[in-house]
């Protein structure tokens, strides 16, 4: 596969694509835990629940990430 995503964009890919992994992941275990995956609408309210979700995940990690990586430049030791 020829990569298309320009270098420059890389960032804003990784936390658009960690973004939607996460909570989609996250949003699926809270409606399990809330209405239980047996439930009519199930699919339904998760979509739902995970698209308001992703809308607060994708800038939240755009703003954090570069947050952590200076935090974590203090943190690790370099090998």
């Amino acid at each position: 596969m020829t990569p298309f995503i320009p270098k420059r964009f890389e960032a804003i890919a990784f936390g658009f694509l960690l973004s939607a992994l996460m909570s989609f992941i996250v949003s699926f275990i809270a409606n399990t835990m809330a209405i239980g995956v047996d439930n009519a609408g199930f699919v339904g309210i998760w979509m739902k629940s995970w698209i308001t979700a992703w809308a607060f995940a994708f800038p939240t990690v755009l703003v954090v990430a570069p947050l952590v990586r200076r935090i974590l430049k203090r943190l690790v030791i370099a090998g």
